[in-house]
């Protein structure tokens, strides 16, 4: 079993103002020392058990490759202590260490034995690894000749051949078809529930939700937070739209859950109320049944445009629908100091039982990153029951209708 210790791990680069003093330090060691140090990550400390997944976020530049790197010995750590338990499988570059004059089954052999694979393991694993890949005739062609998605499931075939203790993948997913990425992650699914320690960096929310049980942000090369993976992923999407005079806040819900506010306050949510066919608040409805999403907000500054945009998320954060007044075609534009806005959504709950919540989003345009004037995570909690209806399974109710004909021989 596979299992990670990071302890007040940094990594810092040696910064010179010249070539020059590159060489004279080099010369004259004894001198003054003619560098200063540039830290990309500083005293960064996390445990992953065996058998856990850990999924890691954060901007471009936040230290999460240099981490990895360290993690798998491509680099060593300035200071701190890295101690891995297991036999590691990593995916970081696209094709890292593969040669492009090489043909894909001899960069098989040369990848499978940097992964401590003998060569008459990777013989017998060799069909195993064609399969998977799928790249039919270009097994046998230049790896120069791939696209960057054949690089893809060639490395990640390699690195999946046997079940690792610990397997690293660093975004190498996101490349590729939709296919192979559905069949990746079912990999990766089954090597958990055997036992495999998991550390995975990706920007895919659902990624890191449905395969991780925990959840590290990255920020500036320091551990910003850590905690359950929606929890995390919130916070970090309310960080990447904070601006000048934007604020992020959590709080903690009677349920347990952890409400992430943020936003610039030029308009903000008076009421939310989900409400049956009558005008009635509820907070558990019958699948299928119509419902109003009523949105009450006030305008506190004037506003040029204002998008209003919700989000219904399952019990474990996914996304199940969402939609926003941009895509309705129904912004508003011109807003005054002390307007009050009140908003309707009218829908049938076409949702599978179980508990829901809602989360709402005050912008600009499109997206909560340009201009967001308040982003609000669990804004409505309701549960949705089965009473009516066959009863079935999933997120969906599709109301299928069913036909048969039993034709006599």
């Amino acid at each position: 079993m596979g299992s990670i210790h990071v302890n007040q791990v940094g990594k810092a680069y040696r910064h010179y103002p010249t070539r020059w003093s590159r060489l004279a330090e080099w010369v004259l060691p004894f001198l003054r020392q003619r560098h200063q140090l540039h830290w990309v990550l500083e005293d960064v400390s996390f445990h992953v058990s065996p058998g856990e997944a850990l999924g890691i976020i954060g901007i471009n530049g936040a230290g999460k490759s240099t981490l990895l790197k360290m993690i798998t010995g491509t680099t060593q750590p300035t200071t701190g202590s890295i101690q891995i338990q297991g036999r590691v499988a990593a995916l970081l570059e696209l094709g890292m260490g593969f040669h492009p004059d090489f043909t894909g089954r001899q960069n098989v052999y040369m990848a499978g034995q940097l992964l401590g694979m003998s060569m008459d393991e990777l013989h017998l694993l060799m069909p195993d690894i064609e399969s998977f890949a799928e790249i039919g005739p270009y097994m046998d062609e230049p790896v120069r000749t791939y696209s960057s998605g054949m690089q893809m499931r060639l490395a990640f075939s390699v690195a999946t051949a046997r079940r690792p203790d610990v397997l690293i993948v660093d975004e190498a997913l996101s490349v590729g078809d939709a296919y192979f990425q559905h069949k990746s992650f079912a990999r990766i699914r089954e090597f958990r529930m055997a036992g495999t320690t998991l550390l995975i960096v990706s920007h895919d929310r659902q990624a890191i939700q449905s395969l991780c049980d925990s959840a590290i942000l990255l920020a500036n090369g320091r551990l910003e937070k850590a905690g359950p993976p929606e929890e995390v992923m919130d916070f970090y999407s309310a960080m990447l739209a904070e601006k000048e005079q934007q604020t992020v806040r959590q709080e903690l819900l009677e349920n347990g859950k952890v409400r992430t506010i943020s936003g610039t306050g030029e308009a903000g949510f008076a009421d939310i109320a989900l409400l049956d066919a009558n005008g009635v608040r509820v907070d558990v409805v019958e699948v299928g049944s119509n419902v109003t999403l009523e949105i009450t907000v006030d305008v506190k500054k004037p506003i040029s445009r204002l998008v209003l945009g919700f989000m219904i998320k399952d019990r474990m954060g996914q996304a199940m629908y969402g939609v926003n007044t941009h895509r309705l075609h129904s912004p508003l534009e011109n807003l005054v100091s002390g307007e009050r806005i009140v908003y309707r959504f009218a829908f049938p709950v076409n949702l599978g039982k179980g508990n829901y919540s809602i989360a709402l989003s005050l912008s600009r345009f499109d997206s909560h990153l340009d201009t967001n004037y308040e982003w609000r995570d669990y804004a409505l909690l309701f549960h949705v029951i089965n009473m009516k209806k066959p009863d079935f399974i999933g997120c969906a109710a599709l109301d299928v209708s069913l036909d048969i004909d039993r034709l006599s021989s």
